[in-house]
This record gives structure tokens, C-alpha cells and sequence, in this order.
């Protein structure tokens, strides 16, 4: 792989870690065979954030390896202090490494006075100093235009889609669990060779999902329910359950990020799934560790080879394939 401490541009490459996953980043560390950085990170009594680098980073490459998941805030202005913090000490170039972009659901103004939160903390990340941010499979795509500084952003689907490969179940249907996610179930149904549904879901007033219709063939076949984000998995376990109705075979379900807050876990596992496949973008819950249900494919390597590729100024779309 050559030299991972090999000076380009911007100097010496560096790893960070906040405290949101640790396991991640020193997983990237590990594949790019460099220690992850020293720094302190901790908390005055009244929970602000006390942070100091131990190592000099002047003139280095530094890659701050942070998904801003729960507690969200926290993790978020953590980030964005120790990327201050960075920018004080002089390194060439700080890349926010951001698995996990909290506040990607608020998009838009999809109701009058409404934030556009994804829009905002793209703004803070670039006040406090970043310098470009590399981030996996955005809710929307249209975010990375939110930023007036590059954005990287990767997608897992080369890994859970080689993971499903692997299973080699027969008969395969892809399921879109409503149709603004049709279009990335279908790119995973065209590299597996398999058919695509799609779940017909109509929300309620208070934001509870209400599955109506399964559009497509799914009777006798093995299902796979493929989304972005599982957060409370209500509308993931409500489609499950919809596609076994219609007579299929087997339930299975894939998403890049398990944020699986709140009731999650006990839906899935009193649902007719019968494997929740996610990826390490952010650290599984106690109850997600302790499900057999659950599996957890790890992106430390696509996020590594990312790195590398930043750093010695090469294409980053190689990754796509």
C-alpha cells in the first residue's frame, strides 16, 4: 500500500477520533497502519468540552473521524471544537470524517417556519475550520450542495450488497420500503440480479408510518427490505409484516445506518425479520449487540481506502465501483 506516513501536499496524514466511536476509527487507523492521533477529550463538571492535542500536527493531514450520532449535540459541537482546535495548531488540511451526518432529514422546507438543519451544520462545520468533509450515504444527495467546500461521499452498498451475494438465497426480491427509496433499492436489485418492490406507505398526521400496499410479486420469494436509516423501525417492521401477508418466503433487512433509537429493537425482534443487516457508520446499542437478529458489516476499510486516496490526491471514485 506504500507509506501511510508518505508527505504530499498537506503533510504527514493523521487520524483523530471523537468520542461518538472510537472502535471505528481506530479500525480505519488499523488499515491505513498508522496510530490513531493522541489528543485529550473530556469535560469540565458542568459538561462543556475540554479538548487538547498531544502531538504536534503543524503542517499535517488530518482526518477527524466523528459520526454525529446520538446524543447528536453533543457529538456535533465536539466535532466542531476540535476542529477549532486543529485549526489553532496549525495542520495544513482537517477533514471531517462524518460516517454518520446527523440533522440530514431536515433537508428542506417541507412545512412553513421549519429549519434547514442540514444546511446549518454544514455551515458550522465550515466556520469552525473544515476544510473538506467525507461523509457515507447522505439521506438526501442533494446535501453535499448544502457545502461551499469538497464533499466525498461514499456509499456502502458495495459492502452490504457483497454480503448478500454471500447468503446466496434463491428467488430475490429487493423491497423499496416507500417510494422515495425505489430508486436505491433498484440499484441494489440490478447488481444482485434480483426483482424489485415497493412498499405503497401513506404517514399519519402524528408521523407514524401506515403501510398500505406491496406493489410487485413477492409471494414464495426471499425479501429483502433495503433503506437508509433505520431510526425507531416502525415503518421497516410495519413493511415486513405487510410483505409476509402478501405470501413471501423470507424477510430480511438492510440499512447503512442502525440508529435504532427508542422502541427499535423490540419491534424487530417481535417482527417476521428474520436478520436486520447495518453497517459500523455508527456504534450498535446495547440491545442491538445482544439481538441474534443483527448483523454488522464493517466500512472502516472503504472509509480507510477513502482516506488514503484524499490524502495522496487520487480519485476517490474508484470506491463507486
Amino acid at each position: 500500500m506504500g507509506d501511510p506516513f508518505m508527505a504530499t501536499g498537506f503533510g504527514e496524514l493523521k487520524v483523530f477520533s471523537g468520542s461518538a466511536h472510537p472502535e471505528l476509527a481506530r479500525e480505519i487507523a488499523a488499515f491505513l497502519g498508522c496510530p490513531v492521533g493522541q489528543a485529550r477529550l473530556r469535560r469540565f463538571p458542568d459538561s462543556e468540552v475540554s479538548f487538547q492535542i498531544d502531538e504536534n500536527i503543524r503542517g499535517t493531514d488530518v482526518f477527524v473521524v466523528q459520526p454525529t450520532c446520538t446524543p447528536v449535540d453533543e457529538h456535533l459541537v465536539e466535532l466542531l471544537i476540535m476542529i477549532d482546535a486543529f485549526r489553532r495548531s496549525s495542520a495544513a488540511r482537517i477533514t471531517a470524517v462524518l460516517p454518520y451526518y446527523g440533522y440530514a432529514r431536515q433537508d428542506r422546507k417541507d412545512k412553513p417556519r421549519v429549519p434547514i438543519s442540514a444546511k446549518l451544520v454544514a455551515n458550522v462545520l465550515s466556520a469552525a475550520g473544515t476544510n473538506r468533509v467525507l461523509t457515507m450515504d447522505l439521506h438526501k444527495a442533494q446535501i453535499q450542495g448544502f457545502f461551499d467546500i469538497p464533499v466525498d461521499h461514499l456509499f456502502a452498498a458495495p459492502v452490504i450488497i457483497d454480503y448478500l451475494a454471500r447468503l446466496d438465497y434463491p428467488k430475490l426480491t429487493l423491497v423499496a420500503p416507500d417510494a422515495g427509496g425505489a430508486e436505491r433499492a433498484r440499484a441494489y436489485a440490478k447488481r444482485l440480479d434480483a426483482e424489485l418492490a415497493v412498499i405503497d406507505k401513506r404517514r399519519t398526521d402524528d408521523g407514524t408510518a401506515e403501510v398500505m400496499n406491496v406493489i410487485g410479486d413477492v409471494a414464495g420469494r426471499t425479501c429483502i427490505i433495503q433503506d437508509d436509516i433505520i431510526d425507531t423501525a416502525g415503518t421497516i417492521t410495519k413493511a415486513a409484516t405487510a410483505l409476509k401477508t402478501n405470501g413471501a418466503a423470507r424477510v430480511l433487512a438492510c440499512a447503512v445506518h442502525g440508529v435504532l433509537s427508542g422502541p427499535a429493537m423490540d419491534r424487530i425482534e417481535k417482527s417476521p425479520i428474520d436478520k436486520l443487516i447495518v453497517t459500523n457508520t455508527i456504534p450498535l446499542s446495547p440491545a442491538g449487540q445482544a439481538s441474534s437478529k443483527v448483523v454488522v458489516l464493517s466500512v472502516a476499510r472503504l472509509l480507510g481506502q477513502a482516506i488514503k486516496s484524499i490524502h495522496e490526491e487520487t480519485s476517490v471514485s474508484s470506491l463507486f465501483v
